[in-house]
């Protein structure tokens, strides 16, 4: 499981809303002095705050201090849906194209019309599951004052 530390702002039955600290890794990147999101983040841009609503059994107050989870699985079929899927019906579509014989311009609106449809998917897929409580984020645990 990912966990995240965090803090409850507010309260909903079942669930509670979380804010999490967007930590960035650039100081223990070699390329960081070279790097413009490594100079971005000693600005401090990169550290942005986000909101989180956690499903929770736990009693807690807004204020408390939280340890918000998800699985694994979860992140990796998430990541292979929103980032590959398209990939490969863009790359599908536009090979299907090739192999008919079709002009280029055509190859390419294949390809183009394979990416809407993989959003498509994706977008009905995320409004389907969006309640499924399977697939949330948890509070894994609360935490003792201060220890954020």
């Amino acid at each position: 499981m990912i966990e995240e530390p965090g803090r409850v702002i507010a309260l909903e039955d079942g669930a509670v809303w979380v804010e999490t600290l967007r930590k960035s890794t650039c100081s223990s990147c070699s390329a960081n002095a070279g790097c413009g999101q490594g100079l971005m983040d000693k600005l401090g841009v990169g550290r942005n705050r986000g909101l989180v609503r956690a499903l929770s059994d736990l009693q807690l107050q807004v204020g408390d201090s939280v340890v918000v989870g998800v699985h694994e699985d979860l992140l990796l079929r998430g990541a292979f849906l929103v980032y590959l899927w398209p990939l490969l019906c863009l790359f599908a579509a536009a090979v299907l194209a090739q192999w008919l014989g079709l002009s280029e311009p055509l190859v390419i609106l294949f390809g183009l019309a394979g990416l809407a449809l993989a959003w498509l998917v994706v977008r009905w897929r995320s409004r389907r599951t969006a309640d499924d409580p399977a697939l949330q984020p948890v509070v894994v645990r609360a935490l003792l004052v201060g220890t954020v």
